[in-house]
């Protein structure tokens, strides 16, 4: 059928819609012989580790908070090193801030479409799914037990510049002595950190997990003290 005047016009945005429906990706890319998530919150370990949860707050890039609740969580495996490097931290009258960890593949969504093309190096594509939505990935700091403050380091968490590589040469001596020093424990206790952000930690063996879209509500519903 021809159509004539505007209708043709008129019919465009509803054709788009349809088509971009089709596209759309509606959930997590499907993933076969990955292992059930076996997700440990992270303030249970220790009561001395810290938690920082901007996505929890409108401290952070989005502008809003996309997290309902201030909490953190990973792979069992990647928590237990985890806790290897904040007992060694403790020994220097340190500790270790968590800004995420385990995060809803859904959120990850979010972040792709709110940020400009020339910040996707900072966030990951969901159509690929992101380390943190298997439980894999850990932001994190380090902060004095005494004044509980952040040690100085280059840059701040999320800063979407090139003071966040971990092998940025500018700052202070002290800054990257100790953004070193967060990478050294970590890495020797299994984790990579991110080309782009010295906060970012990735646990190996992530391979082996789904990317997954559980929502926070649905974890470690049981809320057991710290262990120390």
């Amino acid at each position: 059928m021809k159509l004539r005047g505007n209708a043709g016009i008129s019919l465009l945005p509803l054709w788009l819609l349809l088509v971009s429906c089709v596209w759309a990706q509606t959930g997590p890319p499907k993933e076969e012989n990955k292992k059930e998530a076996d997700l440990v919150e992270l303030t249970k370990l220790s009561k001395t580790i810290k938690l920082d949860i901007r996505y929890a707050t409108a401290n952070n890039f989005t502008g809003r908070a996309v997290y309902p609740e201030a909490r953190a969580f990973l792979q069992r495996p990647a928590a237990k090193a985890l806790l290897k490097v904040h007992k060694a931290l403790k020994r220097e009258g340190l500790g270790l801030v968590i800004f995420d960890g385990y995060r809803p593949w859904a959120i990850t969504e979010l972040f792709w479409e709110v940020v400009r093309p020339d910040q996707k190096k900072f966030v990951a594509d969901p159509a690929k799914g992101s380390k943190h939505n298997r439980g894999c990935a850990v932001d994190l700091s380090i902060y004095d037990l005494k004044t509980g403050k952040l040690i100085p380091m280059p840059s701040d968490f999320d800063e979407f510049t090139d003071r966040a590589s971990p092998e940025y040469t500018g700052g202070s001596d002290l800054e990257r002595a100790n953004r070193d020093k967060l990478r050294r424990l970590m890495e020797g206790a299994g984790f990579t950190v991110n080309p782009n952000e010295w906060w970012h930690f990735d646990f190996n063996g992530w391979q082996d997990y789904a990317i997954y879209d559980i929502p926070f509500s649905d974890i470690g519903t049981d809320r057991e003290r710290p262990k120390e």
